[in-house]
C-alpha cells in the first residue's frame, strides 16, 4: 500500500489550505485514516482522525478550524485546514490504518506566515 500526499505549500496567516491523501496498491478495507504533523524539533503529533464510520477526533490546538473528511471509494482523505496560523507550520503526514498495519504518507509542508 502506498500514500500520497498532496496540497501543502506557503500561505499567510488566517488562510486556508486543503491536503489530500490518496492510497494505492493491494488495499482490503481501510479503518482509520489520520493526518498527523512534525514540526522543525518537535515530536509528531496526531491532528486529527477520522473512522470508518465517519467518526473524527481532533487535536484541542486545531478544534474548529480543521476539518478532516474521507472517501471510502477513493480510499483518500482530506483535511481542510482554515484560519491557518503561524503554529500550524509543519510537514503533515497521512496514515492509514488497516488489519495489515499502518502505513504512512511521504509528508507535505505547510508553511504559514505572519
Amino acid at each position: 500500500v502506498q500514500l500520497q500526499a498532496s496540497g501543502g505549500g506557503l500561505v499567510q496567516a488566517g488562510g486556508s489550505l486543503r491536503l489530500s491523501c490518496a492510497a494505492s496498491g493491494s488495499i482490503v478495507r481501510i479503518d482509520v485514516m489520520n493526518w498527523y504533523r512534525q514540526a522543525a524539533g518537535k515530536q509528531r503529533e496526531l491532528v486529527a482522525s477520522i473512522a470508518t464510520t465517519g467518526t473524527s477526533d481532533y487535536a484541542d490546538s486545531v478544534k474548529g478550524r480543521f476539518t478532516i473528511s474521507r472517501d471510502n471509494a477513493k480510499n483518500s482523505v482530506y483535511l481542510q485546514m482554515n484560519s491557518l496560523k503561524p503554529e500550524d507550520t509543519a510537514t503533515y503526514y497521512c496514515a492509514m490504518t488497516t488489519y495489515r498495519g499502518i502505513y504512512w504518507g511521504q509528508g507535505t509542508l505547510v508553511t504559514v506566515s505572519s
